[in-house]
């Protein structure tokens, strides 16, 4: 079955790979979103892609949680020793990609083609589809003020709270080749268990893609990225909290509205409630193992009655 998915980086990634150990990696598409993406050292960076297809192509460092396994880190002392910014790490593996990237850019490839080719190149049989081929950023509006997200996430630790967040240049984009045609094709959609306002409300924010969910004809399921009411790791439940008023499973689905069919949630998030129109779907959602996300993925495809 052909199945398309929301996704933002490390838990996404995860889920994905789960996904690919039930589903034929190359019936499944991913729109990835790019709004975390920024301009360091002169090199174009796209964190949630590179997650995804280092996650993907077994190359990332699941001990650290982020980046390439066997990485080192010369370059970057280099850069802190010549006073450059060194606040966002990339590690020398990491570097060489971006390297690739930033020139294919610079020569007049769009974001797709670009990733499309350094997916090709590190064997990902899955579609890696930006959101977005436009310049979409993701800004967060807190008391200390307006930051862009990846100085507010990684330079300042996400240590203050979110009022509001915005998507800059979103009005503008159009979805990237590949976008439309793969949630229009798929047999079922599913929003990964990423942060809804930093790595799937950016997504949504391009034109024709919330249109396309909402005038799906097939499922669409999400999959809860809180564990009993609190994230895994990063944000999302400080962000819930204040933005939508609590972490329930409630509170997360009316971040889609009108969107999901169904959505997946832990066990120790159970009982609950949800809108009327969206059915609850229980399980054990921590990814502890790759095995751990086949069962998840599994659970995601059992709630829309697709065969795993």
């Amino acid at each position: 079955m052909k199945v398309a998915v929301l996704s933002g980086g490390v838990g996404g990634a995860r889920f994905l790979r789960g996904l690919v150990g039930v589903v034929d990696p190359v019936d499944v598409s991913i729109v990835g979103n790019v709004a975390d993406d920024l301009e360091i050292l002169g090199l174009r960076v796209s964190p949630d892609l590179d997650s995804i297809l280092y996650t993907l192509t077994g190359l990332s460092d699941d001990e650290r949680g982020w980046g390439r396994a066997d990485e080192s880190w010369r370059a970057l002392e280099t850069v802190a020793e010549l006073g450059g910014a060194s606040w966002f790490h990339l590690g020398d593996r990491d570097i060489g990609l971006h390297l690739v990237r930033t020139e294919l850019l610079r020569g007049g490839l769009p974001l797709s083609e670009a990733t499309e080719r350094i997916a090709h190149a590190l064997g990902l049989q899955a579609a890696l589809l930006p959101a977005t081929d436009d310049p979409v950023r993701t800004f967060v509006e807190t008391p200390a003020g307006t930051f862009p997200f990846q100085t507010w996430f990684v330079a300042r630790s996400h240590r203050d709270e979110v009022d509001a967040v915005h998507y800059a240049g979103s009005p503008a984009a159009v979805a990237a080749p590949g976008v439309l045609d793969a949630l229009r094709g798929a047999e079922l959609i599913v929003i990964a268990p990423s942060n809804p306002y930093v790595s799937i409300a950016p997504i949504l924010a391009v034109a024709g893609i919330r249109a396309a969910l909402e005038a799906r004809t097939v499922p669409c399921v999400a999959v809860s990225p809180l564990i009993g009411g609190h994230a895994v790791k990063g944000p999302a439940d400080r962000m819930l909290t204040r933005i939508a008023g609590g972490t329930s499973p409630a509170h997360v689905a009316s971040c889609y509205p009108g969107l999901i069919d169904a959505l997946v949630i832990d066990g120790a998030d159970a009982p609950a409630e949800a809108p009327q129109e969206v059915r609850l779907v229980v399980t054990r959602t921590l990814m502890s193992d790759p095995a751990a996300a086949r069962r998840l993925a599994a659970a995601a495809l059992d709630a829309a009655g697709a065969p795993a």
